[in-house]
């Protein structure tokens, strides 16, 4: 019998707990483009930005990032002979390490452009999330 709860986009991320992760995945891809949107309204701001709330929301989204990659991990347990194992981990590290990268890398440029990094490392996170669940399904 086929598992159905593959393969019907990157709404279902993994099959470790479908439901949570999904709705995990869901909440993450859209705190990560709402969060996107307003670090490029303050991107145009014409006086100076303050990154707090910016960078108090990237810790939230990098936390909910962080329990996805460990359910991810758990489900590597599971079975997985389609799984490109190699590449499913290295877009699992990479997804973990970009928001803590860009955070630092704002940090460090005083300008309104370190928000700019913010907001490039919010708009890949979605992305990754979405090849994360393409090379998980069978048919991805």
């Amino acid at each position: 019998m086929p598992d159905d709860r593959r393969g019907r986009g990157w709404r279902i991320l993994l099959p470790v707990t479908t439901s949570v992760t999904a709705v995990l995945a869901d909440a993450i891809v859209i705190a990560a483009l709402a969060a996107a949107v307003w670090s490029l309204v303050m991107l145009f701001l014409p006086r100076p930005v303050g990154k707090t709330y910016l960078l108090g929301t990237a810790a939230l989204i990098e936390l909910a990032v962080l329990v996805l990659v460990v359910a991810a991990l758990i489900a590597l347990a599971g079975p997985h002979g389609h799984l490109q194992v190699g590449v499913f981990v290295g877009y699992l590290v990479a997804l973990a390490l970009i928001l803590p990268a860009a955070v630092a890398w704002s940090l460090a440029e005083p300008s309104r452009w370190g928000v700019g990094v913010l907001l490039v490392a919010l708009l890949v996170i979605p992305v990754m999330i979405v090849r994360l669940d393409q090379i998980w399904s069978p048919h991805g």
